[in-house]
């Protein structure tokens, strides 16, 4: 693709390299005042969505300091809408006006955040898990409405840069969010900090409001009473029909069945270190929320960096040992640091040990997909990756509340040494069973 850019730049006598035309290209992009404001509205939304995460898990700390537990109840709040609201919403979303859903959807959610700290006043934590449920809900429609709108906004070659566009700078706003956020939680505190987070959604719905679009589509008031529905309905279909479907294709190949239990692996291991590795950072660093933004900082630059080296270099790797060895390396270090934290608590060495590990697990992921894209066939792939959600997202829910219950039993730090350890040994024996195969073919 690059190469062929530089040719018809090359032939067209303009920009003969594929960077000035990239940065033409998005530049032209920026100029158009409907993509401008998308832009803009997506960056302003995800920072909004990191700055909620903070500020919940300063709400939790303010709750019960040191509480796996309660910081997994509140998380899984984020968690149970991807199930109930995530699937149908597609649905709707295709027989809505994008951009109205778009800005419906902001403006719901800075309304359920905005209510929040008024909820904390008035010391109703169910109100609180209410408001942050319902955020949730609207956030589902968000996402497939934006992507499904991007296309009339950039076409042909500069679709590619729009999504690229959106996906990098994206990232870089989740990853200022955590920082930013971290720093405004501990400074301001929980109400205040959800006080800022509705007014970046307040901010994103107005960009998005300013934009003028002629779309098709239109709103049914009976859509409410039939997204409830057809949200249970599908619960019943996801966990029966398509699961059921889903399962008899994956064990027919071998491929996508190795793809499957790899990534239940790994986000039952991200499940469990996540709100475990929460508290632990909290302890051992003496902080809440300022000095755990700046580590989730050093973390998301490593998954970005990751991508991008992997992204250089990956085609000249073996995908399975790719995923296996970076697993790996991963839980090792893991181990490395936790124990080193735990004996000198240093938030330098926490900021580059998370940037570091950012960089191992970042490849694993693109590794999975990339392994299904050419080992299954395209019409089964639709259905191949709906499952892998419902797989991914139960293995996380499920181990974060089991490591919680564990860490409350024992200590963060111990349940983090044994996922590390066991992460471990199912990736050496991966890597043994890997070789055996080789050599006898």
């Amino acid at each position: 693709m690059a190469e062929q850019l530089i040719r018809n730049e090359q032939v067209e006598g303009s920009i003969p390299f594929a960077g000035f035309y990239i940065m033409k290209t998005n530049l032209e992009l920026l100029k158009q005042r409907n993509f401008l404001l998308l832009w803009l509205g997506q960056i302003v939304s995800q920072f909004g969505d990191r700055l909620t995460q903070m500020a919940l898990i300063g709400l939790v700390y303010k709750m019960g300091p040191g509480s796996s537990m309660q910081l997994a109840k509140m998380m899984s709040l984020a968690i149970i809408p991807v199930f109930l609201i995530s699937p149908v919403a597609g649905v709707y979303v295709d027989r809505w006006q994008k951009r109205k859903t778009m800005y419906i959807s902001d403006i719901s959610r800075g309304l359920f955040i905005l209510l929040i700290p008024a909820a904390i006043a008035a010391d109703s934590m169910i109100l609180v898990y209410i408001l942050i449920f319902l955020s949730y809900c609207s956030g589902r429609f968000f996402i497939p409405a934006k992507m499904a709108i991007i296309p009339s906004l950039a076409t042909g070659d500069s679709l590619l840069f729009a999504n690229s566009l959106f996906s990098v700078t994206g990232m870089i706003a989740a990853v200022l969010g955590f920082g930013l956020g971290g720093i405004m939680v501990e400074k301001w505190g929980v109400k205040t900090a959800f006080t800022i987070d509705a007014l970046t959604f307040f901010v994103s719905a107005l960009t998005i409001l300013l934009m003028r679009i002629d779309e098709k589509g239109q709103f049914n008031a009976k859509d409410l009473l039939n997204l409830g529905k057809d949200a249970i309905k599908n619960v019943k279909n996801s966990f029966l029909h398509e699961s059921k479907e889903g399962l008899k294709y994956l064990f027919q190949s071998k491929e996508t069945l190795y793809s499957a239990k790899i990534m239940f692996i790994l986000f039952a291991a991200i499940g469990s270190l996540y709100t475990v590795f929460i508290v632990f950072l909290q302890q051992s660093l003496g902080t809440v929320t300022k000095e755990l933004g700046f580590v989730a900082v050093g973390a998301g630059a490593g998954l970005f960096l990751g991508s991008v080296l992997y992204g250089k270099a990956g085609t000249k790797l073996p995908i399975r040992g790719v995923i296996n060895f970076s697993m790996l390396l991963a839980s090792i270090y893991l181990c490395i640091f936790v124990n080193a934290l735990s004996a000198n608590p240093n938030k330098n060495f926490a900021f580059y040990s998370c940037l570091f590990l950012g960089i191992l697990i970042s490849p694993i992921v693109i590794a999975i997909n990339t392994l299904i894209h050419q080992e299954s066939e395209n019409n089964f792939w639709g259905r191949i990756f709906s499952y892998l959600e419902v797989v991914i997202h139960l293995a996380f829910i499920i181990f974060m509340f089991t490591a919680s219950f564990l860490a409350e039993k024992f200590s963060p730090f111990t349940v983090i040494l044994w996922v590390g350890i066991i992460l471990a040994a199912f990736s050496i024996i991966n890597l043994m069973k890997d070789n055996g195969t080789r050599q006898r073919a």
